[in-house]
Order: structure tokens, then sequence, then C-alpha cells
């Protein structure tokens, strides 16, 4: 059996990059049995066997999914309590959440949400300050200064000057990487910085795998020239609403984690109870009043 990398996923088909060129492949019946209930069968990110079918070379049959490092995923309610996972990219290295220094204005309790999904997925996430040209550097390092002090390493970017690309191709190089973040933000304009051409190498590659199929836009990979591979993921460029599965959120917060436990009641949901180990924290200057804000507006559903 080969191994490979899911660079495409759509309707049960997948394309798969080898050392021998792109296979286009369909799944084993066996792998569907059992999965499909509670998570994705497979998405681009995952690392794969194939076996190619002798009467054409370029077509195959998946038959194995190799265990996943991570999975970026939107959550929504099953049933009796098991959330099923809309899997968008599997076995990232980096996700690189991008908001603007000056226009459009840096949201805080947006880039919490974006900072939490990643936290839930155990993914690692840095954070990208980009069109840093509009405002002075004091101005960019105090608004991100929060995030820095809680170690998410910060780039400074602008991809009109270049500011920060080179040093941020050189984070991509090798690795499996996305870019989300809000609208606005030049995350388009980032990409094309880092990789000059990508747009249209994204729409070659597009042509290449659609084959003559329906030319709706999903998930790919795209190879970058440092090395590595970078997800064009239209499902994730926006924060979807999602949902987090009872107790998970504090444990998305770096700064409550070594409060955790010391609650007086176990069930603690860090809101109005007495004897909450958070609040204090708060309160004494060890949590931020923003970041604990962010917590209790996501954990009560707020969209803002």
């Amino acid at each position: 059996m080969e191994r490979g990398l899911i660079l495409r996923s759509q309707s049960g088909q997948y394309w798969v990059q080898t050392d021998h060129g792109v296979v286009h492949c369909r799944m084993r019946g066996r792998l569907k049995r059992g999965r499909r209930a509670v998570t994705d069968l497979a998405v681009i990110g995952d690392r794969v066997r194939l076996t190619r079918l002798e009467e054409e070379p370029g077509e195959g049959i998946l038959e194995e999914v190799e265990e996943r490092t991570n999975r970026f995923a939107r959550r929504q309610p099953g049933s009796r309590g098991r959330y099923k996972e809309d899997v968008l990219v599997a076995n990232l290295d980096v996700l690189f959440v991008v908001f603007a220094c000056g226009s459009p204005p840096m949201n805080p309790r947006l880039l919490d949400r974006f900072l939490v999904l990643a936290e839930l997925d155990r993914i690692p996430v840095e954070i990208v300050a980009n069109k840093v040209d509009q405002v002075s550097r004091d101005e960019a390092e105090a608004a991100f200064a929060p995030y820095a002090a809680l170690g998410y390493p910060v780039h400074y970017t602008d991809a009109l000057t270049p500011v920060g690309v080179d040093a941020l191709r050189a984070r991509m190089a090798g690795a499996l990487s996305s870019v989300v973040g809000p609208s606005g933000v030049g995350k388009s304009s980032l990409l094309n910085a880092v990789e000059p051409g990508l747009e249209a190498a994204v729409r070659e590659i597009s042509g290449t795998l659609h084959k003559g199929r329906h030319t709706t836009r999903v998930a790919e990979l795209h190879p970058l020239s440092v090395g590595g591979w970078v997800a064009d993921t239209p499902g994730i460029r926006e924060l979807a609403s999602f949902e987090l599965p009872e107790g998970s959120l504090a444990e998305c917060f770096p700064e409550m984690r070594p409060h955790l436990g010391a609650c007086r009641f176990a069930d603690c949901a860090h809101d109005a109870e007495p004897g909450c180990a958070i609040r204090a924290a708060v309160e004494a200057g060890e949590i931020s009043e923003a970041r604990y804000d962010s917590y209790l507006r996501i954990r009560r559903g707020e969209e803002r």
C-alpha cells in the first residue's frame, strides 16, 4: 500500500498526494461503518494508505485513515449527548489567526473565540497582526500584548510593504497550516505575499482536481514553494457558530487552567457561584477582566 495526504475531499471522493503523484480515490466500504455518526470519515490533511487499481493506475481505494494528531472542527449537538463533528481539516501543525491592526478594528472577543476553537482541538495557534503600517508599532504591540503575555506567538505583518512576510513564510515552511480570520483583514493579500501567484495556482490546481465535476468550492490543500501546505478552507474563513462540550470551555483559556479544580463546587461554571477560584483570580488581577468577559459571553451563547 502507498501512503498519501488528502488534498481534497468531496462527496465520497478523495484526491490524495503520494510520492508518485495525485491519485483519485474512493473509500473501502468497511471503513465507512461506525464512524460517520460522530465524525467525518476523511478530510483534507488526513494521512491515509491506499491501493491503486491495476486497470487504472490514477485511481485508487482508501484502505486506512491514520490516527489524527488534531482536527479543526465545528460541532453540533447530536443524539444521547454526543456531538457530531464537521471536521474541516486534520493534522494542522499551526493555525494562523489574522486580525488587522488598523481597519477593520481588532475585536478582542472575536479573536478569543478563534483561540478557544483552536485550544479545544489542541491545535498550535499563532496570531498575525496584519496591516501594521496603519498604526504605530507601539500601538500594534499594545493591542496584542495581552495575547503575547499568555504565550501566543504574534507576527506583525504588512502584505504590501512587506513587513514580517519573510518571517511568516519561514514559519510556514514544511508545515501544514491554515489561515483564518474575519473579512477585510488582508488574508488573501498576505498569502499572496507569502506565496506569489498562489491565487493562480489555486485556480489551476482546483481545475485539475475538479476534472469536469461540479465546481462548488470546497476545502483544499495547496503546496508552498518553501515546502509544506496551506489549507484553503472556505468554511472557516469566517468563524461559524460552534458548540462546546459541557465543561470544556474554561480549559480553552490557558490562564484559567492553573485555577481549575480549586473552586468550592466541583461543577462550578465560574459565573456567579460562591467560592469560585476563577472569579477570585480575576479579582486578584491574575486573569484579565476582558478575557473573563469573553469566557462568559461564549458560555452564554452570545455571538459578540
